[in-house]
């Protein structure tokens, strides 16, 4: 075997594969994981743990707690019934009544209408790279916690939430729990370090993890970086998962032997106090308990915690003329209430081949019926946003039928004829899309750091009126005019007696041996023949 030369910046690599991995992680991945999406998984720490053919032995072994976890109604549907069974060493229920809790975080989960601490807009939102942490202020994920947005609320279990994280020190025996709803972290900079009840994720920018509704987790900074900054996207009952392929067929996109799921682990320490910091309907409250929440030595089930490294999506596209539309790209989709429309599909834009020929490449100028958020996680030189200021780190928004589209100077050289030559877009540049059915109410904290109408509308005089300027179309303009008014003419002879008269008297008596007649003739596309054309009014 001859080794090569490896590529060891995923940031950099067309796709995956470049890395010239053997293994399903990146490399500085410290982590075991199991690979695959919506299995049932089961994993121990000591081989035997788990008990053979039931859940609840009168005596767990090792003398473990069994624990269920139950994500969805007991009598779901077999396709959608989640739960998990956790053998731990303590119960969660071992925990303190609530205490009260001193937090910076900027948290909301109310997107109603009603709420009047909540604005829409119909212009668009555009966020520069949202700040991290001043060094020597101390902030851990809880205390990182901002709300741009969202629709519905938890407690209608219906609707989503956009939030962003930025940290720089780990939650120091600090755990947290959402009790509102299923979230998908989004890791833009600094590599992130998960700890959850059914075991560890390693998180590097380009990768995402999802985490389900009431399972308790830390989310730091990890060794070797100063501070991290990521998204969050919040479901309100409902989950995330695969697209179908349709006519695809049985692979691409996002496929599920490249979901990682973590396997069991439990803290060195396991009698040391810990605060749970649990977000209910919006709020957050706070317990307390004696022991390690990740004291779960054995467990299987299929509502389990995941990632996803977004190099590894395989992209479909157009290879003869015109566009796919953007839902080609989508890595996760959730449904909502309507059966025919989604309430969030996540997308990737990422390196990929363009070939259409004959073809406007860039993306078309848009109006939408879904609501969009971009956030760009890397790239070089451009970031190929919406405006000038769409930077890495920051995002833009625009809600449903509000028109959208580029003016930078590709746009204008790609207006012109010219050979379309096959070509790689979006090199070493990744960036996320959020569509949604429903428009996003925003906090007055994103409201305060957003950019209102962020593109300069001084831009779209580089697309002047061509048109209505053109003489040669003013010319045919005022023939095809002409031609209209000219039948509009003789078409009102129909509906007057006396002028159809006279027009059917300057009619030949005899119709063409030639016709092909149908419609007003009601021959049924049959050859007339010659016979004549009697003449009454």
């Amino acid at each position: 075997m001859h080794a090569k030369a490896k590529l060891t910046d995923p940031t950099k690599a067309f796709h995956f594969t470049d890395l010239g991995s053997n293994k399903p992680t990146r490399d500085d991945d410290p982590y075991e994981y199991m690979c695959g999406f919506g299995n049932h998984f089961q994993s121990e720490l000591i081989p035997g743990t788990l008990p053979i053919a039931q859940n609840h032995p009168q005596l767990c072994r090792f003398e473990l707690y069994t624990e269920c976890l139950t994500a969805s109604a007991f009598a779901a549907p077999r396709a959608t019934n989640s739960s998990a069974c956790l053998y731990r060493c303590r119960p969660s229920c071992a925990i303190s009544r609530e205490i009260k809790l001193e937090s910076q975080a900027l948290v909301e989960s109310c997107f109603l209408a009603a709420n009047p601490n909540l604005s829409s807009s119909a212009s668009q939102l555009e966020w520069s790279p949202f700040r991290l942490p001043t060094p020597g202020t101390a902030v851990d994920f809880v205390d990182g916690l901002r709300t741009i947005g969202g629709s519905g609320d938890p407690n209608l279990r219906d609707g989503f939430a956009l939030h962003i994280f930025t940290i720089n020190r780990p939650m120091d025996h600090r755990a947290f729990l959402n009790a509102d709803g299923e979230c998908m972290f989004i890791a833009q900079h600094g590599n992130i370090d998960i700890k959850t009840e059914f075991g560890r994720i390693y998180l590097q920018p380009g990768e995402i993890a999802v985490i389900p509704r009431g399972v308790k987790y830390t989310l730091d900074p990890a060794n070797g970086s100063a501070d991290a900054r990521g998204y969050i996207i919040e479901l309100f009952g409902t989950r995330w998962e695969l697209p179908n392929l349709g006519p695809i067929g049985s692979q691409g996109l996002a496929n599920p032997r490249d979901f990682l799921v973590p396997v069991a682990y439990v803290d060195d320490n396991l009698r040391e106090p810990w605060q749970i910091v649990i977000k209910l309907s919006g709020k957050l409250h706070s317990v307390e308990q004696d022991h390690s929440p990740f004291d779960v030595a054995a467990w299987h089930g299929n509502c389990v915690p995941y990632k996803y490294d977004m190099t590894k999506f395989v992209s479909i596209s157009s290879v003869s003329v015109d566009h796919t539309d953007p839902s080609i790209y989508t890595i996760l989709t959730a449904k909502s209430q309507d059966p025919n429309t989604p309430l969030i599909d996540f997308l990737w834009f990422g390196p990929h081949w363009d070939v259409a020929m004959n073809t406007f490449r860039p993306p078309f100028f848009h109006r939408n019926a879904a609501s969009e958020f971009l956030a760009n996680i890397y790239s070089k030189g451009t970031t190929g946003g919406r405006s000038g200021g769409f930077q890495a780190g920051g995002g833009s928004y625009e809600a449903g039928w509000i028109p959208h589209g580029g003016f930078n100077e590709t746009y204008l050289t790609e207006m012109k004829k010219k050979k379309n030559d096959p070509r790689v877009i979006f090199d070493s540049y990744l960036t996320f899309m959020m569509e949604s059915s429903r428009s996003m109410l925003f906090t007055p904290w994103a409201m305060g750091t957003a950019k209102v109408g962020a593109t300069d509308p001084t831009v779209w005089n580089a697309m002047p009126d061509r048109f209505s300027t053109n003489d040669t179309v003013q010319k045919l303009l005022r023939h095809v005019r002409s031609q209209k008014e000219s039948r509009r003419l003789k078409d009102e002879a129909f509906f007057d007696d006396n002028r159809l008269l006279e027009l059917v008297q300057h009619l030949p008596t005899t119709l063409p041996v030639d016709s092909v007649v149908n419609g007003a003739e009601s021959n049924n596309g049959a050859v007339a023949e010659a016979v004549p054309a009697p003449i009454s009014i």
